[in-house]
C-alpha cells in the first residue's frame, strides 16, 4: 500500500486534490498497487466522487450519530463510501482513552491506521485493541527533504515489523523514493506513507512512479 496524506497543504486544495486522486487511481490500477489518499474531511467526498480513488480521512471521532456537533462520524463516512481513516498522527495526537473508544467501535469494514513513532506504542496498541494497520513514523524525520526513516533508521523498521506481529506495517517520515520503499519492504513493512514528498514535489507523478518501482513493479 501507498498512503498519500494530503494534510492541509494548499497545494492539495480543490482541483489540485482531485488531480492527485486521479493520478493515484490511474497508477494504482495500472500497477496493481493499493494507493489510498488520506484527505481532510472538507475534501474527502469530492475527491472520491470526482477521481474514483480510494479516499480515507485523516482523523475520526468516537461519535456515531445524534448530538455530536463538530465531530467526524465513522458510520457516516462509511455510509458515503469512505472506508477508513488515519488515527493519532503526530500532528493530531489524541488521548489514549479516545483511541481505545474509536478502535473498539469502528464499523465492520472501516479500516484504521494507527500512527506512532514509538516501538513501545506499537506493542501496546497491537495488544490492546488491534488496529487494521500501523504507520510507524519517527517524528523527527517527518517532512524531511533529504532524509527518511529508510535512510536514517532502517534498523527500527525491522523492530517495528517485529513488534507489529500480524498487524500490517506501513512506514513513513521523509519517504519519497523507490529506494525508501524497497528498504522498508526488505525490513518487514508492507507499504509506505508520505505527504510533502509527493504533494509539494515539482512532479508528483514522477515521485509516485518512482515509489511504485520500489515494489518491484
Amino acid at each position: 500500500m501507498i498512503l498519500i496524506n494530503l494534510k492541509i497543504y494548499k497545494e492539495a486544495w480543490g482541483e489540485k486534490a482531485i488531480e492527485i486522486g486521479k493520478m493515484a487511481k490511474e497508477i494504482g490500477d495500472k500497477y496493481k498497487i493499493r494507493i489510498v489518499v488520506a484527505a481532510p474531511a472538507l475534501e474527502a467526498l469530492r475527491i472520491k466522487e470526482k477521481s474514483g480513488a480510494e479516499v480515507w480521512l485523516q482523523n475520526v471521532d468516537e461519535y456515531e450519530s445524534g448530538q455530536g456537533s463538530g465531530w467526524v462520524s465513522m458510520a457516516e463516512a462509511m455510509s458515503l463510501g469512505i472506508g477508513g481513516s488515519m488515527l493519532n498522527h503526530s500532528e493530531h495526537k489524541i488521548a489514549k482513552g479516545k483511541v481505545s473508544k474509536i478502535l473498539k467501535m469502528r464499523p465492520k469494514g472501516f479500516e484504521i491506521i494507527y500512527c506512532t513513532g514509538s516501538i513501545a506504542k506499537i506493542r501496546e496498541w497491537r495488544n490492546k485493541t488491534k488496529p487494521d494497520w500501523i504507520l510507524y513514523e519517527p517524528p523527527e524525520l517527518i517532512g524531511s527533504k533529504d532524509k527518511s526513516v529508510a535512510s536514517e533508521k532502517a534498523e527500527t523498521i525491522a523492530m517495528a515489523a517485529k513488534a507489529c506481529k500480524t498487524v500490517p506495517l506501513l512506514v513513513g517520515a521523509g519517504v519519497k523514493s523507490g529506494e525508501d520503499v524497497s528498504v522498508s519492504l526488505e525490513r518487514g513493512a508492507v507499504g509506505v506513507g508520505l505527504a510533502s514528498g509527493l504533494v509539494l514535489a515539482d512532479d508528483p507523478r514522477k515521485v509516485l512512479l518512482d515509489l511504485v518501482k520500489g515494489f518491484g513493479k
